[in-house]
């Protein structure tokens, strides 16, 4: 009888526990077992505690103060289990975190150029791509695009490791410049990747934004780069050490190159040698500064024409993000060097072109941009952001269908009803003028509605 008392008040106990387990994010198979072992192993100490107590059958047994003393007993160790594996998760959520997140944006688009038309599906109508404004006398076109392929999606995890080292991931998607997809039926755009890396204390491997380009000057543009033209930009494979304000990084290198006399663009990738990336970053109450330098090998080998040459390229950067009164910013970058090519203005310009003799001459070329970010309240904002560059072509190589110098002008309106949603509409102009004097100008008005999650 004494038994089957004390059957009844533990079997709730036991039921509680495992509740409460399973609520706690569910333990896995084998902390189950040891949990439900434990219980067992509780319970068989409570019987010999019942058996000890047992009395002659002639004596009278208090089995409710035996019972309610195996009751108090069961509840004090099924606790200490219970806060055990409590503790045991908690460590678990302090040693590693897990994060979702990205945002859905769509974009409407009318596109004036005042030269020439753009092909369906090419970049430059997707976004302002410097390079593509087609340049001439020529009549040009309209086009009224919609898409959402800025959108994008990412995966993120920290973990305290037990040597003491700190550990994050990070990988992320959007479906820009992707193949696949078209207007007709599905717009069934594939996903490409953006970033994919992981620190180990001060290193980073994996890609992400080029360590030469400051991504926290970028203005706030609808415009998926903004002023693209004078701004430094891109992504790769690198290795980054961390020291402090300090960043050292050897990143992947690429040639980009202008044959003899003009004509399409050579991509050459016989690199031997990283491209090599010096970072110093300063941060207070009034913003940010960073400047920045590369030091790059330019390289083309092309054994059928005879040719194998390279030479060396260099740029430096000055960019930061000011502080102006209690909301306001603005936000610029100056850039400047020989043979930035790829780096600088979305590839507005190659590194290099060849001479008669088949050997390498680097391209210089600067640009500038500033942006200033004002706040009329809480819910609206505007931007103002004006861009530059030039590009000094020894036309006697390169002919005179290239880029000479190029602008743009944002102005834009931002709603913001709630935290991570938005609303904007903006104007842009943008002008592309090549070494022959020809040029041609974009004029577009975008809408866009995004929401970050």
């Amino acid at each position: 009888m004494v038994k089957l008392n004390y059957k009844r008040s533990l079997l709730p106990l036991a039921v509680a526990l495992g509740l409460s387990i399973s609520g706690n994010l569910m333990a896995d198979g084998s902390e189950m077992d040891a949990l439900y072992d434990r219980i067992d192993a509780l319970e068989a100490q409570v019987q010999a505690l019942l058996k000890s107590q047992a009395q002659p059958a002639a004596a009278v047994v208090d089995t409710v103060a035996i019972e309610a003393a195996a009751a108090q007993a069961a509840e004090v160790k099924a606790t200490e289990v219970l806060a055990e594996h409590k503790a045991a998760e908690a460590e678990k959520e302090h040693k590693h975190s897990y994060k979702f997140g990205g945002f859905i944006k769509t974009d409407v688009m009318y596109s004036d150029f005042s030269s020439g038309s753009v092909a369906s599906g090419s970049a430059g109508r997707d976004f302002y791509i410097p390079g593509t404004v087609p340049v001439g006398t020529g009549s040009g076109e309209s086009y009224l695009d919609y898409h959402i392929k800025e959108s994008r999606i990412n995966f993120a995890s920290t973990h305290q490791l037990d040597n003491g080292a700190k550990m994050r991931t990070f990988i992320e998607f959007d479906f820009q410049l992707s193949p696949g997809g078209n207007e007709r039926v599905s717009n069934s755009f594939n996903p490409r990747v953006r970033h994919a890396f992981f620190t180990y204390n001060n290193w980073l491997f994996g890609q992400t934004w080029m360590t030469f380009f400051n991504v926290g000057a970028l203005p706030e543009n609808l415009d998926f780069v903004g002023p693209a033209e004078s701004s430094l930009f891109g992504r790769q494979a690198m290795i980054r050490y961390t020291s402090g304000n300090w960043q050292f990084a050897l990143e992947n290198p690429e040639t980009t190159i202008t044959p003899y006399g003009g004509g399409g663009r050579i991509v050459a990738d016989d690199n031997l040698m990283p491209d090599a990336v010096v970072r110093y970053n300063m941060k207070g109450d009034w913003g940010n500064f960073v400047i920045a330098g590369t030091l790059r090998q330019l390289s083309y080998e092309n054994n059928a024409a005879g040719i194998d040459d390279s030479d060396t390229g260099w740029g430096l950067s000055l960019s930061g993000k000011m502080k102006v009164g209690a909301k306001d910013d603005f936000r610029w970058m100056a850039s400047a060097g020989s043979g930035m090519g790829r780096y600088f203005g979305l590839n507005i310009a190659n590194g290099a072109v060849l001479d008669a003799n088949g050997n390498l001459e680097a391209i210089d070329s600067y640009g500038v941009f500033g942006s200033y970010r004002h706040f009329w309240n809480n819910q609206w904002r505007s931007n103002f952001t004006l861009g530059y560059s030039s590009i000094d072509n020894d036309t006697a190589l390169t002919g005179f269908g290239v880029t000479s110098n190029a602008s743009s002008a944002h102005i834009n309106l931002i709603y913001s009803p709630v935290p991570k949603m938005d609303f904007g509409l903006e104007l842009m102009f943008a002008d592309r003028e090549i070494e022959s004097g020809a040029d041609g100008d974009l004029t577009r008005l975008q809408f866009s509605a995004k929401y970050g999650f």
